[in-house]
């Protein structure tokens, strides 16, 4: 069963859906976050499945993404979307059907992150999932050129400077090609802008601000990996040049009981191949199955 649902965070109304399982009797739940320029849309198939094995899930989006409220829209932050996150768990703690003991949080890229860093404040929250979490940018993007980079970097302090001065944000591309201006500039670009989008029908938007990526620039996930005290799970992809395998593997490191799962593909394999998804969210389920029963 899914139900729409709604939470205030900072007085804004944030959009979610929270499915649950046939079971009467209060369940574990898995709290899911997207990523830098998603939405909740994307997550769907994830509770769909966490739902089917015996889970709550709920999904949502960040304020001034999707079908949440907020203004400007499409401007990541990083500060406001931790406290979507802990507003999102204090729901679903607060929900009949949700055991608040076994609370389970869930981050796919930048939401990995997310996850880690409001878990380690948390001590409730029995395990964590992080999905080609986001831990710090690679030196050098493969495929990038100097000039390129150059120039979003432009647009990021330009974007940025905006919003200190109230103006409307300078949008760019999230997903191209190689060669255009983009956050993530891809040889499948067409592929994965038709998976996100999901051939029409979704919310999501090839348009963000970047001055999200400023932020992002000075987050240290790894930080609060090191200082968690509930198990994590990390999920990573072995030829992931957005989120490299290098600096995803230094958050199961730090963790004191991290553990590390290396699948083969790229980020976006996470998207677009429904078995190799079949794989990943079995592996999750068995994770989450294990520590919400020792919580």
């Amino acid at each position: 069963m899914r139900t729409k649902v709604s939470f205030t965070a900072a007085g804004v109304r944030c959009a979610g859906y929270l499915y649950l399982p046939a079971d009467s009797e209060p369940v574990p739940c898995v709290v899911l976050c997207h990523g830098f320029s998603g939405t909740m849309d994307r997550l769907f198939d994830y509770a769909d499945r966490f739902a089917a094995q015996g889970f709550a899930a709920l999904v949502f989006d960040y304020r001034g993404f999707g079908e949440s409220e907020g203004d400007p829209r499409q401007v990541p932050d990083i500060d406001g979307q931790l406290v979507d996150v802990r507003a999102a768990l204090a729901f679903a703690r607060a929900h009949e059907r949700v055991d608040p003991g076994r609370v389970l949080l869930w981050g796919n890229s930048l939401g990995g992150a997310h996850a880690i860093t409001v878990a380690e404040g948390d001590p409730r929250i029995a395990a964590v999932v992080a999905q080609i979490p986001f831990n710090g940018f690679p030196k050098k993007v493969e495929g990038r050129s100097t000039g390129e980079t150059l120039r979003l970097l432009g647009a990021i302090v330009w974007d940025a400077l905006r919003g200190k001065l109230g103006l409307r944000p300078y949008y760019i591309p999230m997903v191209g090609r190689p060669g255009e201006f983009a956050v993530t500039a891809t040889p499948e670009a067409d592929q994965h802008i038709q998976t996100l989008t999901g051939g029409g029908t979704t919310l999501w938007r090839n348009s963000v601000a970047p001055r999200g990526l400023l932020q992002m620039m000075r987050y240290r996930p790894a930080e609060a990996a090191a200082r968690l005290t509930c198990p994590l799970l990390v999920c990573a992809a072995a030829e992931d040049r957005e989120t490299p395998l290098e600096t995803t593997r230094m958050l199961a490191d730090r963790a004191p009981r991290g553990e590390l799962r290396v699948y083969p593909g790229t980020h976006f394999t996470f998207y677009t191949d429904p078995t190799f998804r079949d794989r990943v969210v079995a592996d999750q389920i068995d994770f989450y199955r294990q520590k919400s029963a020792m919580a």
